[in-house]
């Protein structure tokens, strides 16, 4: 496959360039890391309105931009490169695609124009403290009675959960087992009986809360799709939300090498810039490698995506599994090169250092993924 951007896709990704450079600077990202919500709601509000970032993904049917997967891919690595603090593959890759993928008509007709004016933040909560990614994971459990049904459990590690007015919750009917009696449900975070706690993390550029669900009381207006039917839907949301996070470390990724350059240009050593050393041109050599491949990785998949290509999960736990790989050597590798300082406040490296070790974890580490290629391929 010969892939090129379009004209319009290059403007997209030189349009969100210029602007991510004034509004996710340093100062920018340490502001949002600090705030309780984790980004700052004046910016998302200019990208839903000025931009129509949150549009992108939504058909024009429900006020979207009606674009694919492509343009999304394109603009998520943007936002990795700059570490952008914001709620966007939550709301987008995630809550978005769960309406797309499991919605009904109402459902879409609501929410979807909310979100694509920046009104709305919606998340999705799947994981539980285990942290495992297969349906075995899914331990919150939902009863029905009458026209009710009652959750209870605890899910973590949501993405911007305290923040989200809506969560789509996995729950499992009681006594069930695997992928069977699997539902997906489209709360109110304002419900009660719903316990939202932020998280001390490591990477703090992405918060993440916990949830525990105590008899919280639903009826069947909250279920999204067809009840007990939900692992189909669930699977391919969290495929398109590994897809992201793979465009954000393509970012990321790049990044760390074109700061890399810089410094070891600058920095000397025995009257010397240390860039002119033979073995820091080998290290910045591989990294270039590692960044190109990881890029033709994620471009295929968004080409796979967009296309609604049924290799669409072989395609993305390769490039989920090798961008994982290749943002973290690269990051490692630029915080040796910069030599102790690499690790200090004042430089932005040690921010993508740990954004590149959550992401890494984030959907599915490279060996779930991996795994998941050779079920596929029979190995």
């Amino acid at each position: 496959m010969e892939f090129t951007f379009t004209e319009e896709q290059e403007l997209l990704k030189d349009a969100a360039n210029s602007f991510l450079e004034e509004f996710s600077s340093s100062t920018k990202i340490r502001e949002a890391m600090e705030s309780d919500q984790g980004f700052d709601p004046l910016v998302w509000k200019k990208i839903a309105t000025d931009l129509g970032w949150l549009a992108l993904l939504i058909p024009e049917k429900y006020d979207g931009l009606g674009l694919t997967w492509i343009e999304l891919v394109a603009l998520l690595e943007q936002m990795g490169k700059h570490l952008f603090c914001s709620p966007f593959h939550s709301t987008i890759c995630l809550g978005v695609s769960s309406l797309l993928e499991a919605g009904n008509e109402e459902q879409k007709s609501k929410y979807l124009p909310q979100i694509a004016r920046g009104d709305l933040l919606i998340t999705l909560a799947c994981v539980e403290k285990e942290g495992n990614w297969d349906s075995e994971g899914i331990k919150t459990t939902f009863k029905k009675e009458g026209q009710n049904y009652y959750l209870n459990g605890n899910k973590k590690y949501v993405p911007y959960g305290h923040s989200s007015q809506f969560i789509v919750i996995a729950a499992r009917k009681e006594g069930s087992q695997g992928e069977e009696d699997l539902s997906l449900f489209l709360v109110n975070a304002m419900e009660p009986n719903i316990t939202i706690n932020k998280l001390v993390t490591m990477d703090q550029t992405k918060p993440q809360a916990e949830l525990t669900l105590d008899n919280l009381k639903l009826n069947e207006s909250h279920l999204l799709g067809e009840e007990g039917k939900g692992w189909e839907a669930l699977s391919r949301i969290r495929t398109l939300g590994a897809l992201g996070i793979a465009a954000d470390q393509v970012g990321g990724a790049q990044k760390c090498l074109d700061m890399t350059c810089k410094y070891v240009l600058e920095r000397e050593q025995f009257n010397r810039k240390i860039g002119s050393f033979q073995s820091i041109k080998h290290r910045l050599a591989d990294m270039m490698v590692l960044v190109e491949s990881a890029k033709s990785s994620v471009y295929y998949a968004s080409c796979i995506a967009a296309d609604n290509n049924e290799e669409l999960i072989e395609a993305v736990s390769i490039a989920k599994s090798y961008c994982s790989e290749a943002y973290f050597k690269c990051a490692a590798d630029s915080i040796q090169l910069h030599g102790g300082v690499g690790f200090t406040w004042e430089f932005d490296i040690h921010l993508y250092f740990k954004r590149a070790k959550s992401s890494e974890i984030s959907f599915g580490d490279p060996r779930i993924h991996k795994e998941k290629i050779a079920n596929i391929l029979g190995i």
